[in-house]
């Protein structure tokens, strides 16, 4: 995991960063029409997060929360981007489809993986390291701040996926086209810097 990269490893990559332009609400065939409310008992928009919801501490899912999508929503479905990730596109941290289309919540800790979904309604997607759940930020260690952006889509059908456990590529595929509206939430988080340790007595006067 990127939190073990040392911090000069980190600053010397400080200008890879896939960028916010990389992000899917800003991708022009899912550009909403229209904004809905999503937020966080835990972290307010552009504050930083908790560290129990990253690499740091428990690594579990933040809490959110939303209201009522617009008339004619069929499904939601939520994808969580690293905006600032030094690779060529987002490192997905979390997707969730299909969950009803009512105003509602996910409790802290509810992104995790789930099979074929849940009975009420929902599906676990797979991130960017292809497994199932919440994958906990670590950002490398003197890179700076990192937007976690967390994009809620109001969708007008029901979309197929091919009866799989969809990953990025595939949501986006899928929802193109369908999106009613978006909601968006960012939480920011870095690791701080550490000072320099050399050896014991080094470059003491004798």
């Amino acid at each position: 995991m990127l939190e073990h990269l040392p911090a000069w490893a980190g600053k010397a990559m400080s200008g890879w960063r896939a960028g916010v332009e990389s992000i899917a609400v800003v991708r022009p065939e899912l550009a909403p029409p229209a904004a809905m409310p999503l937020n966080s008992p835990a972290f307010g928009d552009m504050a930083r997060l908790p560290e129990r919801f990253t690499a740091d501490g428990e690594g579990v899912s933040p809490p959110l929360y939303w209201g009522d999508p617009p008339e004619g929503t069929a499904m939601l479905a939520l994808i969580v981007e690293d905006a600032d990730a030094p690779t060529p596109q987002p490192l997905v941290h979390a997707i969730i489809w299909n969950l009803p289309p009512r105003a509602g919540e996910l409790a802290e800790g509810a992104i995790v993986a789930d099979g074929a979904g849940t009975p009420e309604g929902g599906d676990v997607g797979r991130n960017s390291y292809l497994s199932e759940g919440w994958l906990p930020p670590d950002p490398p260690r003197g890179h700076g701040e990192h937007r976690y952006v967390f994009q809620l889509f109001a969708l007008d059908a029901v979309v197929d996926i091919g009866g799989q456990t969809p990953g990025r590529g595939a949501m986006v595929e899928a929802m193109a086209g369908h999106v009613l509206a978006a909601g968006v939430l960012t939480g920011t988080y870095s690791r701080e810097e550490e000072a320099p340790v050399g050896p014991v007595g080094a470059g003491a006067v004798a």
